[in-house]
């Protein structure tokens, strides 16, 4: 089935759900009407099925290639890019002063989730150029922002960022790449990179990399690293293009799947690079960019297994296959137990979905009124958007291959391609068991105090359902309440116990919010009480294993020895 991006679900969540208009209530953000969120997201959504969606299965089968050094890129996606950057969806919410629109945070991540789920491989283009004008934009001198801001927003060049090395993975600090003082305020940059995504490309006239590197004077571990603009083609400062920088591109990544997007090894030989931001404060500079990622990946998650979804669906609704139970469709959808994934999936999606904005909101309402309770909810929200946006993507495809029985196996039925594309995501901008981490360690160093904010919010919720719908309003707030106990338990933990629980206690929280949304979409519409039943009464009850597993500590995973594991 053609995919259909999903206007009608996204403007519902934000106009019922996650409370949108608070941020168009904002001076900052007045702009965002209703008519304008409509507008937006109705023509985002009709590029996103009309464009993109068909460029998706051919570059599974047609991938970006190496040519003589440069990267091919799949059929149709130069006019699918162009679609993106003649739209100015590359600078939605980027800032004015450099040609973006201005636009909530919120608005663009409904969009990253339509054309996420249209073509992935594709999409993952601009989501980096995004993310590196959120870092120039807080980091960068004047010069270069002068310089790069307004071709990065406008599409005309992309962005990627250059990380991780051979032997320096999520041990970032780990890092080898140098850094030389050239005496003329540039550095020469010498050192690879590998899982650089969109490393190189023909799309773009330039590409510009963001690269960590250390100086010569640089102390040991993330401390000591520091970030550089290093370009493909060095620009004069009327942005003309000159002399190709040294660098290259190595190698092409043999993936899994998204195989339209070229995963570059990166090869930097004394290629001239500026610094962005102070010297040895790199990280800093990263993370803003990462924490952009972060949520843009969570919208890439809902997206792909919004598509996977919908092909499933379509699939069910024409497959005939033995006598059906009820009458109905007289195909596979009739039988409990393809309908039970169906249900779940959707339910899980609408609430990834859910979660993903409700995040987005929190840091729109955090820019506009520098509010730090709405700054520690952004943060905590976005480990538990990225992962279980990222986990519903895999698992919903997963369900999808199953729908499909033995056709799901083979490729030509499109099935396999969801799965492949989104088993990625849950490794992209730090594992989802670094997210869990982060979730129990960082984003509780102030005691749990965001967490009880939040689970006191799910109880209000619950609270204010209670006369409606007593059974599920009740399920969802002894939820919450179990959620508190094993919060207090976890904060009073060292700091390793909570790791060993971090991810089950992460999908514990998810699976909450996510009953906590379909609840407050229930009320809103009491059309929506089936799939609200099926969050709250077959998979929120998973929340109380969930939680054991989060209390009991690692003592117990260290007493299994490597003999027992290779028996």
């Amino acid at each position: 089935m053609p995919y259909r991006a999903p206007v009608k679900d996204i403007r519902f969540i934000l106009d019922h759900v996650v409370g949108f208009a608070e941020v168009a209530a904002t001076p900052r953000f007045s702009e965002a009407t209703p008519d304008l969120a409509e507008a937006i997201l109705t023509e985002a959504g009709r590029i996103s099925t009309d464009i993109l969606a068909p460029l998706n299965k051919g570059a599974d089968h047609t991938p970006a290639r190496l040519e003589n050094g440069a990267v091919v890129s799949s059929p149709g996606f130069a006019e699918g890019y162009r679609a993106i950057a003649d739209g100015g969806w590359v600078g939605m919410a980027a800032s004015p002063a450099h040609g973006g629109m201005g636009l909530p945070i919120s608005l663009a991540l409904g969009v990253d989730d339509m054309m996420s789920g249209a073509c992935l491989a594709l999409q993952l283009k601009p989501l980096l150029s995004k993310g590196q004008i959120e870092a120039l934009e807080h980091h960068a001198s004047d010069a270069i922002k002068a310089l790069y801001l307004p071709r990065l927003t406008s599409g005309e060049w992309s962005g990627t960022m250059n990380l991780t090395e051979p032997q320096a993975g999520s041990d970032v600090g780990a890092l080898r790449t140098k850094a030389v003082p050239n005496g003329d305020g540039t550095f020469a940059i010498s050192g690879q990179k590998i899982f650089i995504t969109w490393g190189d490309s023909d799309l773009t006239p330039n590409v510009c990399h963001l690269v960590l590197a250390r100086l010569p004077d640089a102390a040991e571990g993330t401390r000591g690293i520091s970030l550089f603009m290093v370009p493909k083609f060095i620009p004069d400062a009327h942005g003309k293009l000159g002399d190709r920088n040294s660098l290259r591109v190595v190698s092409l990544e043999h993936k899994l799947g998204i195989h339209g997007s070229p995963t570059c090894v990166m090869q930097f030989d004394g290629a001239k690079g500026w610094l962005v931001g102070a010297p040895h404060k790199g990280m800093a500079a990263m993370f803003t960019m990462m924490n952009n990622a972060r949520l843009s990946v969570a919208a890439q998650g809902v997206g792909v297994a919004e598509a996977a979804l919908q092909h499933a669906l379509a699939y069910a609704m024409d497959r005939r296959q033995g006598a059906t139970p009820v009458a109905g469709q007289g195909t596979i959808i009739d039988h409990a137990d393809v309908r039970r994934m169906l249900a779940a999936m959707r339910a899980e999606v609408f609430a990834a979905r859910s979660i993903a904005l409700s995040c987005a909101v929190a840091i729109d309402m955090a820019s506009a009124t520098g509010n730090a309770d709405w700054q520690a909810r952004a943060a905590f929200l976005t480990p538990i958007a990225k992962a279980y946006g990222t986990d519903t993507a895999c698992s919903v495809a997963h369900q999808g291959v199953q729908i499909h029985g033995g056709m799901g196996f083979i490729e030509e039925t499109g099935a396999a391609q969801f799965l492949r594309d989104a088993r990625i995501l849950p490794i992209y901008e730090g594992t989802n068991g670094i997210q869990a981490m982060d979730l129990v360690a960082r984003k509780m160093a102030d005691g749990g105090e965001a967490a009880f904010r939040l689970i006191d919010e799910v109880e209000r919720g619950a609270e204010a359902a209670r006369s409606a719908r007593p059974d599920l309003a009740g399920d969802v707030w002894s939820a919450a309440e179990a959620l508190r106990e094993a919060t207090e338990a976890l904060v009073a933990m060292p700091l390793n116990d909570r790791f060993a629980g971090a991810v089950p206690y992460l999908r514990a929280f998810s699976l909450v919010l996510g009953g906590a949304a379909h609840l407050k979409a229930m009320q809103a519409d009491p059309g929506r009480e089936a799939l609200a039943r099926v969050m709250i009464r077959r998979l929120l009850p998973e929340h109380g294993a969930l939680l054991a597993q989060a209390k009991e500590g690692a003592a117990g995973l260290y007493a299994v020895g490597a003999d027992d594991l290779a028996a």
